[in-house]
């Protein structure tokens, strides 16, 4: 990676989803380290927020990562701002959280997780590669552990995110020749303001449900809210997860992929030496099912 922005002598990294939570702590941590800092937001409130938070440090469009186009213009403002000096850093981090029964859950619910988390990931990088070529930079996408320990009533989180994991390791290899790495961070719970997102989320599947539905899984669905909500309130502070993932975005030689908190190291060490018929009891036991 390069060692400076060599147009304007300071180091540049874009962050998807800094409008809130951990993205918004990411792109104020990085602008505290002097990086000119670029970025995608939801809403111009949100926008005004970081340029207000940063001091003007930080730099946001409001972008729907589900629109090509939408992301195509984002990459292309921040691309001219640096000019021939290129980004060094893409933190890709913006998703959403479609938690319920696979059964349950509608189709289009399913399909608009992958279209954030998938295809709106594949088109942030592609959009951004040509300035990352420039500067030989670095895409750090953001994952959780449930990629590789994928929990009951969390299906589309853990195998939208496990896609976007297979996908890094393919940008990983053919990235390699033109001096780009490729990092997962494999995040654990975090206090963000995700929870309060989340509870609403679990509070509306479990509402929608029809009464067949709430007789077959309403009982272990609460059992799963009441987990997931108590693990995601307990978890890492969001700040210090936002260091962690810029350390990683820093880290040399880069990591193909490191946890982000002490439950993801868990969890990552048990994906990797558990037999699966253990694998099986654990993700049952994690939500209060086992």
């Amino acid at each position: 990676m390069s060692s400076t922005n060599r147009h304007s002598g300071r180091r540049s990294a874009a962050v998807t989803g800094a409008g809130g939570g951990l993205g918004r702590d990411i792109a104020l941590g990085l602008a505290a380290k002097g990086y000119l800092v670029f970025g995608t937001a939801m809403s111009t409130a949100e926008v005004q927020d970081l340029k207000d938070a940063s001091g003007g440090r930080v730099s946001l469009a409001v972008c729907d990562m589900t629109k090509e186009e939408s992301v195509k213009a984002c990459a292309h403002g921040v691309s001219d701002a640096l000019g021939d000096s290129g980004l060094d850093i893409l933190i890709n981090n913006a998703g959403i959280l479609t938690p319920g029964p696979i059964e349950v859950l509608p189709l289009d619910a399913i399909r608009r997780e992958f279209d954030v988390n998938v295809f709106g990931a594949l088109s942030v990088i592609n959009a951004f590669l040509p300035a990352l070529r420039k500067a030989r930079g670095r895409i750090v996408q953001v994952s959780t552990w449930t990629a590789s320990i994928p929990l009951p009533f969390n299906g589309p989180s853990g195998a939208s995110k496990a896609a976007m994991e297979a996908f890094a390791a393919v940008y990983r290899a053919e990235l390699k020749s033109f001096g780009v790495d490729v990092v997962v961070a494999a995040a654990g719970n975090m206090r963000t303001g995700g929870p309060a997102k989340t509870a609403a989320a679990l509070a509306h599947v479990a509402d929608e449900m029809t009464p067949v539905q709430r007789e077959l899984y309403g009982s272990s669905f609460a059992t799963f809210a009441d987990k997931l909500n108590g693990m995601q309130s307990a978890g890492l502070e969001s700040a210090l997860a936002a260091k962690r993932v810029i350390e990683l975005a820093e880290q040399v030689p880069a990591p193909s992929i490191a946890p982000v908190g002490d439950d993801a190291a868990d969890m990552l060490r048990a994906a990797r030496e558990m037999p699966d018929a253990e694998q099986d009891a654990l993700r049952l036991q994690i939500v209060g099912l086992g």
